[in-house]
């Protein structure tokens, strides 16, 4: 979890480092290694209804109450680190960068198998974001807070905590919230328009209605969730976050008022005039100043021309000052690592990396160079220094310490994440308790019981220093946000440095394991002592979308009647007839009080998408 102990200036913002100028040869790492274990990570992260397909087997359900005293489904999303919080903030920007990750290298993620894998773990977070999106102008931002997680150290699957809810509308406004919701669901839309072309346009609504939302009601998320301010506030602001999903909505829709408003407010909103060397959760301008300058390369800049050049500039400025040849530039470690904090520095490196990487193939695409004060540098450059934070990440550092858990044979042992460090509630289902946990896991010298594979932690220090203890949580804590610009990264070093053009449009190759629209063939799945059975049952077509209607039916297989039964049903963008709604459940409805032995119950339901996920949460045998 982050806490933020520094002030955002001009003067001070700057992450890069002296670029060492390496010949860019792409060997002595398995990045298609790295790349499979970086997604993988973001299944340990899961909260909620586990699905079938669930690979990090040592996780089970958890947060199944999430949003019900709210009256709201929030069950989903990603808990943000090592903790049992949902932070909006930073689980958005996770999904935006895994997504931006996604488009511009999801050619190289398929050809190793990836890219369904990477899809999914986008899909987790925005099926999350439209459940926490209920109206308009209302977005709930965290689940959970990090005082009262903090006190306790619990498995997911056996919290205690509180599991309040927190929201932004018109009267507690949030527009970087907002804001960067908005551009992790544009960015979304983008990824799955080709295989998914009725889920993308609810993405794309939905990210619409939150940038109105954003720009019309302005104000400070954590001044409206004060409980954030500790672990994530929002020290740079909202005017990045609306420049930012301005930049997303206009590659998603390619309508000119959004690329209107990056020119028109550009300086009022910060775009022009912030020379920026520090890309995070927090702070948007210098991925705003890269995505201007692509458009400027595409010859997309029109009467905004002048102005977008000026993004480019300080977009050229990050680029410079992070290869050493700025007019300022910043510390970094003996051993080569960009330095920004002591707290979780990572995240920094993965994330300058990334947009030094894809400003290198657009400036490639493009057939130019960056101007710096201390002489000029090629596109080369810029991936050669890229390539150099990566591979100290995975090892090539003076401790020849990887620190991605799981990759090379010296990895960090003691993570700060309850999860990994508790014995799997699948091998001990006894209840861990919240401070029995600090006195029986905590504090335990030993490596933790479950591999968090694939997890990127916080780092070494300014001198390359890295204590591998689970109470240093400056260094080896993980945090979703650390691994999504890497994806992209890793994919890019992996497909070798041919045959890019980045300025082209996003075209994905369909992933592997994919369903793009219903079978025709029933679905069933078993829930013991149930058989559940779906199937589409007819179809439309209605202003350019085919709908579906869906019967679903429940038999009870047991020897006895069952009362009090519980259903859940996830991925359902639609109405439903049959059943009664209760809190973020489903149960009997109202003229149904149990269902006897080998009964049925029937329901159906209608929407553009494939079927529905159905499972039974609860239940009671009379």
């Amino acid at each position: 979890m982050e806490k933020l102990f520094r002030l955002i200036s001009v003067a001070t913002l700057f992450l890069c480092a002296l670029s060492l100028r390496l010949p860019v040869a792409f060997g002595g790492h398995d990045y298609g290694q790295a790349l499979t274990k970086s997604i993988l990570f973001y299944e340990a992260q899961r909260s909620g209804y586990l699905p079938s397909n669930q690979r990090v087997t040592w996780r089970a359900n958890s947060g199944l109450n999430d949003g019900k005293a709210s009256g709201v489904d929030l069950v989903g999303g990603y808990y943000d680190a090592g903790d049992n919080v949902k932070f909006g903030l930073p689980m958005a920007f996770t999904v935006t960068m895994m997504s931006w990750s996604i488009l511009e290298y999801g050619k190289q993620m398929a050809a190793s198998g990836e890219l369904s894998h990477a899809m999914d773990a986008v899909k987790w977070g925005t099926d999350y974001f439209i459940k926490a999106h209920p109206e308009p102008n209302v977005l709930y931002g965290e689940v959970g807070d990090g005082n009262t997680d903090h006190y306790c150290w619990q498995r997911p699957e056996d919290m205690t905590t509180d599991r309040h809810a927190y929201k932004i509308d018109p009267s507690n406004p949030g527009s970087d919230l907002a804001g960067e919701t908005a551009a992790a669901m544009a960015a979304a839309s983008m990824v799955f328009r080709n295989h998914n072309p009725a889920y993308a346009s609810q993405l794309l609504t939905h990210a619409q209605q939150l940038f109105e939302f954003a720009d019309k009601y302005r104000g400070k998320y954590d001044g409206s969730i004060s409980v954030a301010q500790k672990y994530y506030q929002s020290v740079s602001g909202y005017d990045d976050e609306l420049l930012w999903a301005a930049a997303w909505l206009y590659q998603a829709t390619n309508n000119q008022y959004y690329l209107n408003y990056l020119g028109a407010n550009g300086n009022s909103l910060g775009g022009t005039g912030w020379a920026m060397t520090e890309f995070s959760w927090d702070v948007k301008y210098a991925g705003v100043q890269v995505l201007v300058s692509k458009f400027l390369m595409q010859g997309k800049g029109g009467r905004y021309a002048s102005v977008f050049e000026q993004y480019k500039e300080k977009a050229e400025f990050f680029m410079c000052s992070c290869l050493g040849k700025g007019s300022r530039n910043v510390q970094r470690t003996p051993g080569g690592l960009m330095f920004q904090q002591r707290w979780n520095n990572v995240q920094f490196v993965t994330s300058a990396s990334f947009l030094l990487t894809v400003y290198s193939d657009y400036l490639s695409s493009a057939a130019k160079n960056v101007q710096c004060s201390a002489g000029q540098a090629s596109p080369n450059d810029l991936l050669s220094f890229s390539k150099s934070q990566v591979d100290y990440i995975l090892g090539d550092n003076p401790r020849a310490t990887s620190y991605m858990v799981g990759y090379g044979s010296n990895y960090p042992q003691q993570v700060h994440h309850r999860a990994s460090s508790i014995v799997s509630y699948k091998v001990n289902p006894t209840f861990v308790s919240c401070r029995g946990g600090y006195a029986t896991w905590y504090s335990r010298k030993a490596s933790d019981p479950n591999l968090l594979d694939g997890a990127v932690v916080g780092g070494p220090d300014a001198y390359d220093n890295f204590a591998d203890e689970r109470d240093n949580y400056e260094q080896t804590e993980p945090a979703t946000y650390n691994n999504a610009p890497l994806i992209g990264l890793l994919a890019r070093l992996n497909g070798g440095h041919s045959g890019y053009n980045q300025l082209l449009p996003v075209v994905l190759p369909a992933p592997k394991q994919v369903v793009t629209q219903p079978k025709p063939t029933p679905q069933v799945s078993t829930s013991a002592p149930f058989s559940i059975g779906q199937k589409a049952t007819a179809s439309w077509n209605t202003k350019g979308r085919t709908y579906y209607r869906y019967s679903t039916i429940v038999t009870n297989k047991s020897s006895k009647t069952v009362k009090d039964l519980k259903l859940s049903i996830a991925k359902l963008y639609g109405p439903l007839w049959g059943l009664t709604k209760t809190g973020s459940s489903y149960a009997f409805p109202q003229w149904l009080e149990s269902l006897p032995s080998g009964k049925s119950l029937e329901f159906v339901y209608i929407h553009a998408s494939s079927a529905a996920d159905v499972s039974v949460s609860s239940y009671t045998l009379a």
